[in-house]
């Protein structure tokens, strides 16, 4: 099948769609990438792009760029320009750059719900199914991470989620959870389906690497991904700031996002000497990283719509074979505790998270050997990425 992808994030970003491009093209597909300047997650262009860029290829998969406002600091008025430049030139451009005919179209929305606009353009004028996956749920997600607090903007908002489900003729969501209210906001329930996030296929074995950059000794507890506001990192540094007195305990940031500079001059306001903040590092690097930690760290902000997700790490983390520690609620929290792979708090809980975390370090190396294992045959069972890839397949071919 000729499949377009539209998203607003692509390669060189790490996200998840860049795998998932991948897998379908490793199946004998053709695939093409709409797609925006890279800018994710620091808020300026990546060194070698500009407004204007030529045509890419990723492994086989074919990039066609728009350009975009960058996001900067990530303030609400620069994301809110962000997210409605890529949305206004993906659609006034994309006809003009994808000219060849399409068999299927797949969006991947992790926000902003408004990568969904070209997309609806384009499947009429294609006249090409659309499936359309869900990793956030909008509004609620604008709400509960402060981005937007006008009541007509997330009233409007609302009105879009509802046009573009209403045109999506599958809807894929990353979380059990998120099937109600995909289902209140226009989805019919016949055209929604369960579909997860996979981790990319660099965790089979355990990687050690001389590459790395000098990593503090001790017991290793390591954040890996974005660090915005979503991610709590007021607890999270609360937390370290409880077990500072453990001398042994270390906390490992790896990420950037628009929260980094916050958190960093709040560790060195607290003169906290136990937390490392590592900077971004590529997909391909955390298996290495991964190796090394003790533990893994997951959080979310305590919000109702929070509870709904699964952050995409967590395949990665139960891939990897390494315990977590966990300070979130709802379904990821099941996933944890069901797998058996980590110890959870609740989202928010500074105290508790801090007992989690010296819980973990207070076990025995062979029973975290073993919570690291479980958790990785829960990924093989439930979240394996060739099984996956043909549940997409399945539902390709049936649309």
């Amino acid at each position: 099948m000729r499949i377009l992808i539209v998203t607003q994030y692509f390669w060189p970003e790490s996200f998840r769609i860049n795998d998932l491009a991948l897998g379908l093209l490793g199946r004998g597909h053709q695939v093409t990438v709409l797609t925006g300047i890279p800018n994710y997650p620091g808020g300026e262009l990546f060194d070698g792009y500009g407004f204007f860029n030529k045509r890419e290829d990723y492994c086989g998969v074919r990039i066609l760029r728009v350009p975009l406002i960058p996001r900067g600091t990530g303030g609400s008025f620069r994301l809110i320009l962000n997210y409605l430049s890529f949305a206004v030139m993906a659609t006034v451009l994309g006809p003009l750059l994808c000219r060849e005919a399409y068999d299927r179209i797949f969006v991947f929305e992790p926000s902003p719900i408004t990568v969904g606009i070209p997309a609806v353009f384009l499947k009429k004028l294609k006249k090409a199914p659309m499936l359309f996956w869900v990793q956030d749920l909008w509004p609620e997600s604008l709400i509960a991470t402060g981005a937007v607090r006008s009541k007509a903007i997330v009233s409007m908002v609302g009105h879009i989620v509802e046009f573009i489900y209403r045109h999506c003729d599958l809807i894929l969501v990353q979380a059990k959870a998120f099937c109600g209210p995909v289902a209140q906001q226009g989805g019919s329930e016949e055209k929604i389906r369960y579909f997860p996030n996979a981790a990319e296929n660099l965790y089979d074995f355990p990687v050690f690497s001389s590459e790395l950059p000098p990593l503090p000794e001790g017991f290793r507890i390591l954040f890996a991904g974005n660090i915005g506001a979503a991610q709590d990192f007021e607890t999270i540094i609360a937390a370290a700031e409880n077990v500072k007195d453990h001398s042994d305990i270390k906390w490992i940031i790896i990420g950037d996002g628009r929260m980094r500079a916050w958190s960093e001059a709040e560790v060195q306001r607290r003169n906290l000497r136990n937390v490392y903040f590592l900077g971004k590092y590529p997909p391909e690097a955390m298996p290495a990283f991964f190796a090394h930690a003790d533990a893994l760290l997951v959080t979310l902000k305590k919000e109702p719509v929070f509870a709904l997700t699964v952050p995409s790490k967590i395949q990665s983390y139960l891939a990897c074979g390494k315990p977590i520690i966990a300070a979130l609620e709802g379904e990821a929290s099941r996933i944890i505790t069901e797998s058996g792979s980590g110890f959870c708090c609740p989202a928010g809980d500074a105290d508790a998270l801090a007992e989690a975390v010296l819980k973990m370090y207070a076990t025995p190396e062979a029973e975290r050997k073993k919570i690291g294992d479980n958790g990785r045959a829960y990924h093989k069972k439930n979240f394996d990425r060739d099984l996956l890839l043909d549940k997409l397949e399945q539902w390709l071919k049936e649309i």
